[in-house]
C-alpha cells in the first residue's frame, strides 16, 4: 500500500521544486544570480521547517530534481537527436540523470536532519551548517561516479562581488559564500531580533566586501607581449560532422578559417596561435592525406605561428585518444583528453550494450596521461589545454599551472543543439580563467567561441550558428593564485569543520533547553 505524504510536506516539495527550477535563471543565459542565492535561502527556509531527516532529504531531492530537470534537459536532445535513442528511452534516461543528480541534494538534506533537525530558530545551523552542507554535496557531486560539477552554484555569480572568492578556493568557495549568504537571509527571516537582523544584514555587507576586496587584487602579472590570436569556429552540423560524404567539405572550411587567421592586409595581424575546435578533423590523424595536413602547417609556419587541431589520435593498434595536436612552428606535439564523458567517449565495464541503443561515432577513447605538460609553442607560449567538458573540473585544470602561462578550451558543444549548455559552458570557462588569473582561449563548432581574460572577463565572442573566426590578442599570464597552489581542499576542509562545530554547539544548545 503507498502510503501518501502528509500535505504540509507535499506543500514543501512542491515549493523545492519551483525554487530549483527558479534556480536555473542564476546561470547563463539569463544570469539573474540573486535568483540562486533566494532559491537556496527557500530551501534553508524549508529544512528549517522540517526536522525529520527522511523529510528533509525528500526535500532536497524535490529541489534537486526540479533544479537539474530544468537545467541539463539539454541532455535529451544529445540522446535523442544526435545519439539517436529513441524518444521514450531518451526521456526516462534524462529524467534518471537528473534524478541521480538529484541524490546529492537529498543527502545535504538528511544530513541536515540529522545534525540540526528540531534547532528551531537557532542561528548556528543556519550560518554555519546550511552553507557546509550545500558546498559538501557539489564538492562530492563533482567527484562520484567521474563526476558531474555542472551548475555549481558559484557558477551563478560569475559577474558578482561573489566572484572574488574564485582565485582563493575556486568555483566551491564561492558557492560557500553564495550558500552562506542565503544562510544569513534564512535566519534574517526567521528571527524576531531586530538586533540580530541588524548583525545578519552586516555580515551579508562584510561577505560581499572581502569578495570586492579579492576581486580587486591581481593575483597574477603579465609575461612578454600580447599575442594575436584566432579561433575558428565552423559550424559544422552535428548531424553531419561525421558523414564521410562531407569530410572533405569539412576539412575546405577549416583550411580555409585558417588562410583567413594568418592572412596579412585584413587589417589584423596575422594570428601567433589559431585554435581549432574539438575533433575540428573528424578522423584519425594518421588516416588524413599529409598533403592536408602539410597545408595547415606551411600556411602557419610561414606566419611563425602555430595551429593547435582537434582531432582523434591513434597510436598503435589498441590506443585511441581524444586530442589536440599542434601543427605549424613549433615542433609537433599533442594533448590527450583525460577526464573523458561517460556513455559518450568511454563505455564503462558491463555496458557495452549501450552501443547498440546510442550511435555515437568514437565513443570509446582511453584517458590520456596525468602528467601531460603545457604545449610549448612559438613565441614563449605554454599553453594548457583542455578539451569541451574537461573544463568544468577546476581541480584537473591546475595540473598543468602555474607552468602555462594561457588556457585553451577546444570544443563541441553541437551535441546540445540551441539549448542552455553552451552558454552555460562558458560560464564555467570564465570561473576557469577567475580561478587560475590565465586568459582562457574556447574554441567551439558551433559556439560560444570566445576570449575571455584572466578576470573571466568575456573580451570577445562570436554569435553561434555562424561559420566565422574570432580575431583578438591574449596576454599571457605568470604567477600563481592560492587556488592554483592548493586546489579546493582548504574550502572542503573548512566545510567540514563548519559542520562538526555547527554540530557541536546545536547539540550542545540542545542538551541546555532540555
Amino acid at each position: 500500500m503507498i502510503r501518501i505524504p502528509p500535505k504540509p510536506l507535499l506543500r514543501r516539495l512542491g515549493g523545492a521544486a519551483l525554487a530549483g527550477i527558479i534556480a536555473v535563471a542564476g546561470f547563463a543565459p539569463v544570469g539573474f544570480a540573486a535568483l540562486a542565492v533566494l532559491s537556496l535561502t527557500a530551501l534553508a527556509l524549508l529544512w528549517l521547517r522540517t526536522p525529520r531527516p527522511g523529510h528533509a532529504a525528500a526535500v532536497g531531492f524535490a529541489f534537486g530534481l526540479g533544479f537539474f530537470c530544468a537545467g541539463v534537459s539539454w541532455v535529451y536532445v544529445s540522446l535523442h537527436y544526435f545519439g539517436m535513442m529513441p524518444l521514450p528511452l531518451a526521456v526516462i534516461a534524462t529524467l534518471g540523470f537528473c534524478a541521480i543528480l538529484a541524490f546529492f541534494p537529498a543527502a545535504a538534506g538528511f544530513a541536515w536532519g540529522r545534525l540540526f533537525g528540531g534547532s528551531g530558530r537557532a542561528a548556528v545551523p543556519l550560518i554555519f551548517g546550511f552553507p557546509a552542507l550545500w558546498t559538501l554535496s557539489e564538492w562530492c557531486r563533482g567527484w562520484v561516479f567521474t563526476g558531474f560539477p555542472w551548475l555549481g552554484m558559484g557558477y551563478a555569480h560569475t559577474d558578482t562581488l561573489l566572484a572574488g572568492y574564485a582565485p582563493v578556493g575556486g568555483v566551491h568557495a564561492v558557492s560557500l559564500a553564495a550558500a552562506g549568504c542565503a544562510g544569513l537571509l534564512a535566519y534574517l527571516v526567521v528571527t524576531h531580533s531586530i538586533r540580530r537582523r541588524v548583525a545578519m544584514v552586516a555580515a551579508l555587507a562584510v561577505v560581499l566586501a572581502a569578495g570586492a576586496a579579492l576581486h580587486a587584487r591581481e593575483w597574477t602579472h603579465p609575461e612578454g607581449a600580447p599575442v594575436s590570436v584566432a579561433l575558428a569556429q565552423g559550424n559544422i552540423p552535428q548531424s553531419m560532422k561525421f558523414d564521410p560524404a562531407i569530410y572533405q567539405a569539412t576539412l575546405a572550411t577549416y583550411q580555409r578559417l585558417v588562410e583567413s587567421a594568418n592572412a596579412r592586409g585584413t587589417g589584423a595581424a596575422p594570428a601567433r596561435l589559431v585554435v581549432l575546435p574539438e575533433t575540428a578533423i573528424p578522423r584519425f590523424l594518421d588516416q588524413v592525406d599529409p598533403g592536408c595536413l602539410d597545408h595547415l602547417r606551411d600556411t602557419a609556419a610561414a606566419a611563425s605561428a602555430d595551429v593547435l587541431a582537434g582531432a582523434p589520435l591513434r597510436e598503435g593498434e589498441d590506443h585511441y585518444y581524444n586530442a589536440v595536436v599542434s601543427l605549424g612552428a613549433s615542433p609537433p606535439q599533442a594533448y590527450r583528453k583525460v577526464h573523458l564523458v561517460p556513455f559518450g567517449e568511454f563505455i564503462p565495464p558491463a555496458f557495452g550494450w549501450v552501443l547498440n541503443i546510442l550511435h555515437i561515432p568514437l565513443a570509446d577513447f582511453d584517458r590520456g596521461p596525468l602528467d601531460q605538460q603545457p604545449l610549448a609553442l612559438n613565441g614563449g607560449l605554454r599553453v594548457a589545454v583542455n578539451i569541451c567538458y574537461e573544463d568544468a573540473f577546476g581541480n584537473e585544470i591546475i595540473r598543468q599551472l602555474p607552468r602555462a602561462n594561457l588556457l585553451v578550451n577546444a570544443s563541441n558543444v553541437a551535441w546540445f543543439g540551441d539549448s542552455l549548455a553552451p552558454e552555460q559552458h562558458a560560464q564555467i570557462s570564465r570561473m576557469r580563467a577567475m580561478e587560475t588569473g590565465r586568459y582562457m582561449l574556447r574554441a567551439t563548432n558551433t559556439g560560444v567561441t570566445a576570449i575571455i581574460d584572466q578576470h573571466g572577463t568575456m573580451v570577445a565572442s562570436l554569435p553561434q550558428f555562424t561559420e566565422a573566426v574570432l580575431r583578438g590578442t591574449a596576454q599571457p599570464f605568470t604567477g600563481a593564485t592560492p587556488f592554483v597552489l592548493i586546489g579546493d581542499g582548504a574550502v572542503i576542509l573548512l566545510s567540514l569543520v563548519m559542520t562538526a562545530a555547527a554540530a557541536f554547539f546545536t547539540r550542545a544548545a540542545q542538551r541546555r533547553a532540555s
